[in-house]
């Protein structure tokens, strides 16, 4: 089935429009129902709300998630809920009750640090999932979130298949590799699938990978953020109490750029910068072994020292680096002790010690 069967999507608008609201009244007769999207089996639907109704609007969207997975052929569904606008359907809101007060989202976790980039194409994703392994080596447990909506790349580079299992009530279960817990929206879509998803709709996937999934104690949740400085970084900033970001950038002033306006955004809203990684410092020839600076060589450094944050390092680029990201065993679990997975340890060690004096206590790890 696909979005072009127009038999399939009337069972699946029947199937939403079904669904009761707490006024009483049914989300056929109302305005709030958006994005629709079919894939094979794969059915993504967005749930117009407005600021406060969250809480009263939880059980909607499970209602909506239960009827579109009884239809025949569905395979998974994701059902989003967003405050686009402080009115969503020309009816009056319904009171609503106070609800109790919920756990803490990522209660388990130490630290929670997002990696993030100006820029795409610096090799962030990848630079992420080498810094998770470097962490797990060093003995602490961890987790990393793909929150690049657009372009999920964790499935690729941990070599992820299949769908992440329940747990209790509504919460997903972090899949695992390489001894690391991840979530991605990569798992949870068709990886053919378009995410043509407005900004407020962002923010709710990325607010519900977070609360809706079970990190369980984790000493670090590393976060993959999208290129820039929009509605992704505003919904981790606002809804986590992020201890530091990671900036990556390639040498050259173009990409420097970017990566001063990620920097900026994160001052901003009171995360400090844990360091910043000069990625593709030098380009390592697989024939002849020599190093060509084709992005230049130490701007990442120099911006580095002119703001005065720290540097933790370059990393080359290599044929050995691209090929094992392409296969889905990054090179930190296939050569931990080579030359680039000591780089990755060395880094990690260092954001280890600015991240040490917070801490809590050390989370258990469990192989």
């Amino acid at each position: 089935m696909s979005s072009s069967d127009p038999d399939f999507l009337d069972q699946a608008r029947a199937a939403i429009a079904s669904v009761g609201l707490p006024d009483g009244s049914s989300l056929g007769q109302s305005t709030r129902v958006s994005g629709l999207s079919l894939n094979g089996g794969r059915i993504s639907v967005s749930l117009q709300i407005a600021p406060g109704e969250h809480e009263a609007f939880m059980p909607v969207r499970d209602a909506v998630e239960a009827k579109l997975r009884a239809l025949e052929g569905v395979t998974s569904v994701f059902v989003v809920l967003t405050a686009d606008s402080p009115t969503p359907s020309p009816k009056t809101p319904p009171k609503l009750s106070v609800a109790p007060a919920k756990p803490k989202p990522l209660a388990g976790v130490r630290h929670v640090v997002a990696v993030a980039s100006g820029k795409g194409g610096v090799g962030k994703s990848t630079t992420t999932v080498n810094l998770a392994l470097a962490f797990r080596a060093q003995g602490w447990k961890v987790g990393v979130l793909d929150a690049d909506i657009y372009g999920p790349s964790l499935p690729t580079l941990l070599g992820l298949t299949g769908k992440p299992a329940k747990g209790q009530g509504r919460s997903l279960l972090p899949m695992q590799a390489y001894g690391l817990k991840a979530m991605s929206m990569g798992v949870l879509v068709d990886p053919e699938t378009a995410m043509v998803w407005r900004g407020p709709m962002i923010m709710s996937a990325i607010t519900q990978m977070i609360s809706d999934v079970d990190w369980g104690a984790l000493d670090l949740l590393l976060v993959d953020m999208p290129p820039g400085t929009g509605d992704a970084q505003l919904a981790l900033a606002q809804g986590t109490d992020l201890a530091g970001a990671i900036i990556v950038s390639t040498p050259q002033d173009l990409a420097l750029v970017d990566a001063r306006r990620g920097i900026t955004m994160f001052n901003k809203v009171d995360v400090p910068t844990l360091g910043i990684i000069e990625n593709m410092s030098q380009f390592i020839c697989p024939d002849c072994g020599s190093s060509h600076a084709i992005f230049g060589q130490g701007g990442a450094q120099a911006e580095a020292a002119r703001i005065g944050v720290p540097f933790l390092g370059a990393l080359p680029l290599s044929m050995e680096l691209r090929s094992a990201s392409d296969a889905g065993r990054p090179i930190l679990a296939r050569d931990p002790d080579g030359p680039l997975g000591r780089l990755y340890q060395d880094m990690a060690r260092t954001v280890m010690g600015a991240l040490e004096s917070k801490a809590g206590p050390k989370a258990t790890v469990q192989n």
